[in-house]
């Protein structure tokens, strides 16, 4: 692909892109990153990136490359929050994922930043700790029972993350309710009247993938005798949930690609675009940096979905939540069938704990 792709792709896409040099000129920005920062173009394209206060920058100043930013020294920086300064002086919080560039050679050559506006996410967390602190802590949030710290965490993120749009990548073994946490996210953000359409990737082959993503048209294959909308369709105006994202091929990595960055799919047989308006929350039992780092998934879908991860934590890491977990349990099945079951032995209760829980 020529260079003019590349430009498209940069001036469309709604996170803030900035590409400085080993000595930290500002080489390029596009709109997105003018529109966040309200500098114009020529108020920064050969300027000292520092213009800008980034706290995510460690600036050694001494020369270029490595002596000039650890980010040069790193090779990339992932998921980093941050904040830097607007032309107005206002304060940006940002989410900050970079990457150095090399030439044949392995020399440095400059450094890509792509940078995602969580101002708005940031401020709703203050307002959101500030109402907590008033309230008492609960065992149970939006179906998910747990009082250990860890899951008091991960309740308190949820709410924060719901605040916004941002895609949200939930990271988790098997069995530990990365569903769930979709589905909290979801209704928390004020989703429980708007379509909430799961997707298992690793269930269906590419081609029915394809089809049950984005629909398709009569005559687009044998068996397609009429039209079919698409999950993406159906959730539009509320949220889609792609559980098991590793397993997609590279085929529908790129089409998932695409529907980030324009926000329209085309139904498989037909090339008039779709619009659609849709939170996307992914979900994976695998690491996905490592299958990046194997070329088995796309870095650039990576960062696109990749903006808020959520860490799921395993009940083994969190044995003192089980006699909570069980009690609640233990009510449910006696209201649904009337029994007047009260508790577990100790016995009981010791094996639970003894069990190695995914």
């Amino acid at each position: 692909m020529d260079n003019s792709f590349y430009q498209v792709v940069a001036q469309t896409m709604g996170e803030g892109l900035l590409v400085v040099d080993t000595a930290g000129q500002i080489l390029a920005v596009n709109p997105a990153f003018l529109a966040m920062t309200g500098y114009d173009g020529s108020e920064l394209v050969g300027k000292r990136c520092t213009v800008l206060n980034c706290t995510g920058c460690t600036i050694f100043g001494e020369g270029s490359d490595k002596q000039w930013c650890g980010l040069f020294k790193r090779g990339g920086i992932r998921d980093r929050r941050c904040e830097m300064t607007a032309k107005d002086g206002r304060t940006i919080h940002i989410v900050k994922h970079a990457t150095v560039l090399q030439d044949e050679k392995g020399e440095a050559t400059c450094a890509v930043e792509i940078l995602t506006d969580v101002s708005e996410m940031v401020r709703k967390e203050e307002e959101i700790h500030c109402l907590r602190t008033s309230l008492p802590k609960q065992a149970g949030f939006m179906g998910m029972v747990g009082a250990s710290p860890s899951m008091q965490k991960l309740f308190e993120l949820i709410e924060n993350v719901a605040l916004s749009n941002a895609p949200v990548l939930i990271y988790g073994e098997s069995g530990v309710g990365k569903e769930l946490v979709a589905r909290a996210v979801h209704d928390f953000a004020g989703g429980a009247e708007k379509n909430f359409i799961k997707v298992n990737c690793a269930s269906l082959n590419e081609n029915l993938l394809e089809s049950e993503l984005f629909g398709h048209v009569k005559g687009a294959f044998t068996g397609a005798d009429r039209d079919r909308m698409g999950r993406f369709e159906a959730a539009s105006g509320g949220s889609i949930f792609l559980d098991e994202i590793g397993d997609i091929s590279a085929a529908i990595q790129v089409k998932l690609l695409r529907v980030l960055e324009s926000k329209e799919i085309e139904r498989v047989g037909d090339h008039r675009p779709i619009p659609v308006q849709v939170r996307i929350i992914t979900a994976t039992n695998k690491n996905l940096e490592e299958l990046v780092a194997q070329k088995l998934f796309r870095e650039d879908l990576f960062y696109r979905i990749n903006v808020v991860p959520i860490h799921v934590p395993p009940l083994r890491t969190r044995k003192e939540d089980i006699p909570l977990l069980a009690q609640t349990f233990i009510d449910s099945i006696a209201a649904q069938n009337g029994k007047p079951i009260v508790g577990l032995t100790p016995e009981a209760l010791e094996t639970l704990y003894e069990y190695d829980w995914p």
